[in-house]
């Protein structure tokens, strides 16, 4: 290895800490709640308030619940209920969908996080 190729290496480390923080440092909290059906956005909603939210999908009714900044889905009638096991979404560009009754919620914040999502 030359002098050169291990200046390259050393700043390379040097330069990860940095990368990490900026990128995928602490997530902002999110602010509201994007709800798509069939690809479609049908409302945004503010995570500052407490609701049960009930949305028509291709499947039946998938229940949305908010409450203290965070939201997820309660039930929904698709049969793996992957959606339901996301657990509660709080932060800036966190996703779940119920694929099969094509619902799928967003978190919104001034700032996204940075994931394979957001590019």
């Amino acid at each position: 290895m030359t002098r050169a190729d291990m200046i390259v290496v050393i700043l390379a480390v040097a330069l990860l800490p940095f990368l990490y923080i900026t990128y995928w440092g602490p997530p902002q909290q999110g602010d509201a709640l994007r709800v798509m059906v069939n690809g479609k956005e049908t409302m945004t909603i503010s995570l500052h308030e407490e609701k049960h939210i009930t949305v028509q999908g291709s499947l039946g009714d998938s229940v949305i619940n908010i409450h203290e900044g965070k939201a997820r889905f309660i039930s929904s009638p698709c049969r793996s209920k992957q959606c339901v096991h996301t657990g509660w979404l709080g932060h800036g560009g966190e996703f779940a969908a119920c694929l099969p009754n094509r619902v799928s919620i967003t978190v919104i914040a001034q700032e996204q996080r940075y994931d394979s999502i957001v590019f």
